[in-house]
This record gives C-alpha cells, structure tokens and sequence, in this order.
C-alpha cells in the first residue's frame, strides 16, 4: 500500500515538473513581449495551418524541431513573443529587425507528425506585419477520374498587412509524390 502511495506521489511530482517546465517557456515569452518594441521592427506570423512553428531565421534556430520548443537563443534575442497573454493557449510570431532573412517555417496542415517544411529569402520592411498562410488551393476542373483524383496544390500566401505580395504553390507530382514550392505570379 505504501508502494503504490509512493509511486503516485512520485508519478504526480514528475507530471508538475514537466508542466511548470512549459509555463516557465511561457512566461519568458510574455516577458519580453512586454519590453519596448523598436520602430524597425516587423512582425511574423503564420497561419492556415492546425499548427506552424518558426523552424530557423538565418542561422538562428527558433523552435527545435524534435522537442517544438522555443530555443533558449531564440530567447535572448527576443525575437519570438506569445499571442495570448495566458500561457496555456498556443501561438507564437516573431518580432525581428527589418532586413532581408532566410526563414523557415514548419506547418503542420493535419497533425504534428508530418511537417510542411516551407523556405523563403525576403527583404522584410521595417513597420509592416508579415502572414504566412497555408491553404489547398481548391480548383474546380472536372475531366477525367485520373485527373481529378490528385491531390489539390498546396500553397502558401505572404501577406504584408493585409495585401498578398507573393504566393508558393506546390502541385502534387504524381510519378514521385514529391514537389517543392514554387512562386507563382499575382
């Protein structure tokens, strides 16, 4: 009797620790969120997706991709900042100086074991929000079965405030099953 009292007591402890683990992340991100913001900055967030993390800036990892928790890098340079003020609802963006960036960006349209893997080079303005938003591109041809059965493309729109200034689309490439992003024109 004592066992089992003991190794409830012992299961309840590790479970408080795990958590308080994630509550600390938190809190450091709704800590710096509460620093003064230079003018040339600019925000990015991501959308369209169950889940999107900011994978690498540069070579600044953000959000590792093993364990999807924020670097403790990533936290010194307080780049990334909680949506909500409550550490229990999910969502990150970035506030970062204005420059041009290599980003990557990790979606995940279904679940969070299988990523989207998206890359991206762009000269990001100072004062402006950036979004990153996955969708399926919905076409409404009709034709033949073999045709039509083929997945929809895969794409991703970057929005600056709320104009779209570049698009990526992936197609689904039936002989391999693989493709890569491809920018499209507006």
């Amino acid at each position: 009797m004592t066992r089992v009292l003991g190794y409830r007591v012992l299961v309840g402890l590790v479970g408080l620790v795990l958590s308080a683990c994630q509550s600390m992340d938190a809190m450091r991100m709704i800590q710096t969120d509460k620093k003064q913001h230079n003018r040339n900055t600019v925000q990015v967030y991501c959308a369209g997706a169950e889940i999107c993390e900011f994978g690498r800036l540069n070579g600044l990892i953000i959000v590792d991709e093993k364990s999807h928790r924020v670097t403790s890098e990533a936290m010194k340079k307080a780049y990334v900042r909680q949506m909500a003020d409550r550490p229990d609802q999910k969502g990150t963006y970035l506030t970062i100086p204005a420059q041009q960036y290599e980003m990557v960006i990790r979606f995940y349209p279904i679940s969070q074991q299988h990523a989207e893997v998206f890359h991206i080079i762009h000269n990001f303005k100072e004062n402006q929000r950036y979004t990153f938003k996955m969708y399926r591109q919905r076409s409404r041809d009709s034709g033949s079965l073999l045709n039509v059965s083929a997945p929809n493309p895969l794409c991703v729109d970057m929005l600056q405030e709320q104009r779209t200034i570049r698009r990526f689309c992936r197609p689904y490439n039936v002989v391999t099953g693989v493709s890569e992003f491809i920018e499209q024109k507006i």
